[in-house]
Parts: C-alpha cells; structure tokens; sequence
C-alpha cells in the first residue's frame, strides 16, 4: 500500500467513525503516517498525536486479552457482582499492577476497586 492509499484508508475510517481500524492502520505504518501527516483530517492527526504520545510515555498498548478483561470488570462492576469481580482481579493480579489501567475503567469500576483496594484512591477535590 503506498503513501496517499494508505493516508485515504485512514481518513475514510476516521470519517467512518471506524477509530479502531484507523489506529491499526497507523500504528502498523507509523513512520509513514508521521512522514505524511499534514496529509490527514483533524481527527486523524489527534489520533496520531495521541498514539505518539502514548508510545513516547513508555506506556504499552492494552493486548486484546486485556480489553477483554477491562470490559468484564466494568461489567460485573455496573451489575455490582463484587464475587465475580474477585474472582476476575484474583486470577489477573499484572492487568491492575499497571500504573496506565485506571483511566479504561468506568466509575463504578473505579469505585469498587477503590473500595477493594486494589488500585489507589483518587483524590477528590472539594467544589466551592
């Protein structure tokens, strides 16, 4: 795939509202993207801005497995099943080690595992 097939794949996924594909795409072909990137939409430059970002943080990507687990842990939060969650946290003790992991759950899921102590408690600041 050359250079404008590739920027015309990415801009119609981001217009598709398709921001997974688009970021496959990108991250597969990254040199190439940052090389032709005033060729991309808006939203297609915030994508890769926050890909760069995110790869210059030393932060790695979330392995499907991991998605699979974030989504089931906001899950069983929202249905508040604490048993499940336990046993969900218990046998995937790395997926909530990382320091990266707290912004993908909701805030049920934030609340829980405050709660639980699993991930360290937000600091709330009061409204005046």
């Amino acid at each position: 795939m050359d250079a404008n097939e590739l920027i015309n794949v990415i801009n119609h996924s981001i217009e598709k509202l398709d921001y997974a594909s688009a970021r496959k795409y990108i991250e597969e072909n990254l040199n190439l993207v940052n090389i032709n990137k005033h060729l991309l939409i808006d939203n297609a430059r915030s994508v890769l801005d926050y890909i760069n970002d995110t790869l210059e943080s030393g932060a790695q990507p979330l392995t499907r497995q991991e998605v699979s687990l974030i989504y089931t842990i906001n899950k069983h939060a929202m249905k508040f099943d604490v048993r499940a969650l336990r046993m969900v946290i218990r046998d995937n003790p790395s997926l909530l080690i990382r320091q990266d992991i707290k912004h993908y759950f909701n805030e049920d899921a934030k609340t829980l595992l405050e709660g639980m102590n699993v991930i360290p408690k937000q600091s709330k600041q009061a409204i005046i």
